[in-house]
């Protein structure tokens, strides 16, 4: 985990969470597993879920934004 993402864990509680299990495992969520999506606080089972939401949201990212430049004729 990154200092920043030690901190943000810091910052959440495991109450605000919009969810109750896991979207990965479907096990009950965990305090030191939370992140924040489009504003909500967001449980994992673990950190290895957590991190691999993160991982996927990134992936997802890039290829809409590859999809937007093509779609715009700015590839070069």
């Amino acid at each position: 985990m990154t200092p920043d993402q030690h901190a943000l864990t810091q910052t959440l509680n495991i109450e605000d969470a919009i969810n109750e299990t896991c979207p990965w495992s479907g096990k009950p969520i965990s305090a030191d597993s939370l992140t924040l999506y489009n504003g909500a606080v967001v449980g994992f089972c673990n950190p290895e879920c957590r991190d691999k939401f993160a991982k996927a949201l990134r992936s997802f990212e890039a290829a809409l934004q590859a999809r937007r430049v093509e779609r715009a004729g700015l590839e070069q």
